[in-house]
Formats: C-alpha cells, structure tokens, sequence
C-alpha cells in the first residue's frame, strides 16, 4: 500500500478532467464522462424532498430549454447525505421529475458526496473548486460549472439558482475550448 501521501498525489496526478471518470447512469451502466466532451456542463448533487429542489429543477429546465441546443448538459446525481432528502430509488427521481417538472434530467446512480465513500468523480470536483471555509459539500443542490475541455470552472453554492449562473454559462459556451 502507498504512504497516505502518495496515494493522494497519486489521484491528483491520475485525473486532469472530469472527462477522465466513468460513473454509473441510472440504470446502474457505465458512462464514461468523455461522452460530454465539446459540451458545458453543471454537475450537481439533487435531492427530491429538499426546499431547494422545486426552484432548482424548474430553472434548471428553463436553462436547457434555452442553452441545450448550444451543448449545455445538467448532470444529476441524486444523494441521500443532507438530511435524508433523496430516499428513493433512481427510476422514481426520474419519474418524479418527469411528472413534476416536464423534463427528464440526466441523472445518475445515487452516490455519497462526503465522506470515506464519496464518488472520486467529487472527491475531484471539490479538490478543483473548493468551498467556503471547507471543501466538503454543504447540502443539496451544489452545483459545477464545467467547461468543454472538462476543466473545473467555478462551483456555486446550494442557494445559488441556477439562474444566477446564467452569465458564467453563456462565457463557458463561448468559449470553444
């Protein structure tokens, strides 16, 4: 085994992108992220019963309805660790989102954002934008701006709306990286 040091230098030297992790779609199936290369994406932890999520899925529909076309992706990765806000499975978020929202967001497994078991796809993402005061995840809804090169640009806090994030998605569109 390597030195704990090692080991991190190691995972920090493995990944320069997020293009470079596999993660498991909704159905359980592996999607490498390189299949979003050329696109924009915002990478963000949901959650079905969280006051945050009503606003957050309604704007993130009006943000695809505008920017889809122009390679914008929402990436959804329902998790269970604030509060116990996402104890269903993923057909039912889906279905649920789908019903209540009209629109069918990208979503992946249920995974832990925090913590021994947190995915390497956001022990990455925080090691690249790291939070206020700590890196961890604080809540639902923290969201990732990624660039098409797959490069970390900025990571927003759970009470930005995806609405606010507007200008920052506009730049990474243009931007043809």
């Amino acid at each position: 085994m390597l030195p704990a040091a090692r080991r991190f230098f190691s995972f920090t030297t493995a990944m320069s992108s997020v293009h470079g992790f596999t993660v498991k779609n909704a159905k359980g199936e592996d999607t490498p992220l390189s299949n979003y290369q050329g696109k924009v994406l915002v990478i963000v932890n949901v959650a079905s019963q969280c006051g945050l999520t009503n606003s957050n899925y309604n704007q993130f529909k009006e943000l695809l309805d505008v920017y889809k076309k122009d390679g914008l992706e929402v990436l959804a990765f329902p998790c269970n660790q604030f509060g116990g806000q996402e104890p269903s499975c993923e057909i039912d978020i889906a279905a649920f989102v789908a019903d209540k929202f009209k629109f069918e967001p990208t979503l992946f497994q249920k995974i832990n954002v925090n913590g021994d078991n947190a995915d390497p796809l956001y022990k990455f993402l925080k090691q690249e934008k790291g939070g206020f005061l700590v890196d961890a995840i604080k809540w639902n809804f923290t969201k990732f701006l990624v660039g098409r090169d797959g490069n970390v640009i900025k990571r927003f806090s759970p009470t930005t709306e995806p609405k606010d994030m507007k200008k920052d998605i506009e730049a990474a569109l243009q931007a043809k990286l």
